[in-house]
C-alpha cells in the first residue's frame, strides 16, 4: 500500500531517528533536519537527545521546561483551548471512587470524542478462548478482501478503557492505514493483573492469524498498534513472540507509551503535576494495578523498557511534549537504537497525553495518526 500524500504545518515537530536501520549507524542517535521540523529549536533537540543518552533524571525543575511556565498551558491554541474547557469540568479523582462508577464515568467522558470519526462499516466479533470470550470489533475502511490488518490496544491505564472508549481513534487509524483495524476488550487490571493483559493481546494477534477474521493472514500482514498502557501491551506482545520463535509481524505503532514504572525523570518532574492531564500521581496508581504482586524494579514484560529489544520488527513511536510519559518514548527510542531496531520517532511538542482520541478537534493528533498510518501502510503487504 503506498502512503497517502499529505500536508504538514509548522506545529507538528518530527525527529527522524531511523530510516532502514539506526543501529547500524556510528552515531545513532544523531537527530538529522527533515522538512517537518520546523517548530524545535536546536536546543530543544539537543535537550531530548541528551535525556535519550543519559536516561531518567533524579530531579528536574521547571526552568528546564520553560514551557511550563505558570499561566501558559500550550502554545498550539487548539489544545490550549481544549485544556481550557477540561479545567471548567469537575474531574473525579477515579482513585477515590468505586472501580465500577469510575469506569462508567471514564467511558462516558470518553464517548463524546469519538463524535466525527469517519464513516466505515464494522463488523462486532467475539474471540473465544478456553476460559474466557474477549469482545472485538472489526473496522473496515475500504470494500473487498481482507488482505491485513493492524490490532489495535487501547490505552486507559490498563484499568480503563474499552473499543467504545477508542472508537473513534481506531477509525481514524483504519483510514489512515488504509487497511482493517481490529480493536479488543483485553481484560483489566486490577481484577486481572499481569500478564493477563498481555495475554490477551497475544490471543488475539493469533485469532487474527490463524483465520478468526475469515481466512488466515501471514505475520507480515499483520501490525500491531496502541496507546499509553495499550502501546506497552504492544510493544510487550512483539517481544514476547519474539522470544517464542514466532516469525515477526510486520510493524508496529507505539502512542506516548508507559514502558517501565520510572518516575524520577525530567517529563514526570515538569508536567506531571496535574495541569496537563494525566498526573504522575495517577500513573503511580496505574501501574500498581498492573503489576499486582510484581515489584517496581520488575524485569518482566510489564516493564517491556527494561528487557532486550533486539530482532523486533520496524516501530512508529510518537511522543507528546507536554506529557509526564514522554520521557518512556525517549528512553525507548534510544534502547532500540542500541538494539538495531529500525524505527521511526515523531516528537509532537504542545500537545498532551491521551491527545490522539482529540483528534476531531486537535489538527496535530490528526497528523500523528496519519503519519502512523502511512508508516504502517508501506510496512504491510
Amino acid at each position: 500500500m503506498a502512503p497517502a500524500s499529505g500536508t504538514t504545518t509548522p506545529d507538528v515537530v518530527k525527529l527522524i531517528l531511523s530510516d532502514v536501520n539506526l543501529g547500524c549507524s556510528p552515531n545513532p542517535l544523531k537527530l538529522e533536519p527533515c522538512p517537518l521540523m520546523m517548530n524545535e529549536t536546536a536546543t530543544e533537540q539537543d535537550d531530548l537527545l541528551a535525556e535519550a543518552e543519559s536516561g531518567p533524571r533524579a530531579s528536574a525543575s521547571l526552568e528546564d521546561h520553560p514551557n511550563t511556565a505558570p499561566g501558559l498551558l500550550s502554545p498550539d491554541p487548539q489544545m490550549a483551548a481544549i485544556l481550557a474547557r477540561i479545567a471548567l469540568t469537575l474531574a473525579p479523582d477515579y482513585k477515590t471512587i468505586p472501580l465500577a462508577e469510575a469506569r462508567r464515568l471514564f467511558e462516558a467522558a470518553s464517548r463524546p470524542w469519538s463524535e466525527g470519526a469517519p464513516a466505515m462499516d464494522t463488523r462486532p466479533l467475539s474471540i473465544s478462548l478456553p476460559d474466557r470470550t474477549l469482545r472485538a470489533r472489526l473496522y473496515l475502511p475500504e470494500a473487498g478482501p481482507l488482505h491485513s490488518v493492524a490490532v489495535f490496544v487501547h490505552g486507559g491505564g490498563w484499568t480503563f478503557g474499552s473499543i467504545d472508549t477508542h472508537d473513534g481513534t481506531m477509525r481514524r487509524v483504519a483510514a489512515a492505514t488504509r487497511c482493517p483495524v481490529l480493536g479488543v476488550d483485553y481484560r483489566l487490571a486490577p481484577e486481572h493483573p499481569f500478564p493477563a493483559p498481555l495475554d490477551d493481546v497475544l490471543a488475539t494477534l493469533e485469532f487474527v492469524e490463524q483465520g478468526g477474521l475469515g481466512e488466515p493472514l501471514l505475520p507480515h500482514s499483520i501490525a500491531v498498534a496502541g496507546d499509553s498502557a495499550g502501546a506497552n501491551l504492544a510493544l510487550a506482545a512483539l517481544i514476547s513472540r519474539r522470544d517464542a520463535g514466532k516469525a515477526a509481524l510486520a510493524a508496529g505503532a507505539l502512542f506516548y507509551g508507559c514502558y517501565a514504572p520510572e518516575f524520577s525523570t525530567a517529563s514526570h518532574a515538569a508536567y506531571g503535576g496535574g495541569a496537563y492531564l494525566l498526573t504522575s500521581a495517577n500513573m503511580r496508581w496505574y501501574w500498581r494495578n498492573f503489576l499486582g504482586e510484581l515489584a517496581d524494579d520488575t524485569a518482566s514484560l510489564a516493564a517491556p523498557l527494561r528487557v532486550d529489544l533486539a530482532g523486533l520488527p520496524p516501530l512508529y513511536l510518537s511522543a507528546a511534549g507536554f506529557d509526564p510519559l514522554r520521557d518512556d518514548t525517549v528512553m525507548l527510542a534510544q534502547r532500540l537504537a542500541e538494539a538495531g531496531v529500525s524505527f521511526r520517532f515523531d516528537h509532537v511538542p504542545d500537545v498532551v497525553h491521551g491527545c490522539l482520541r482529540m483528534a476531531r478537534e486537535l489538527d496535530a493528533s490528526q497528523r500523528m495518526i496519519e503519519a502512523a498510518g502511512d508508516f504502517l501502510a508501506i510496512h504491510l503487504e
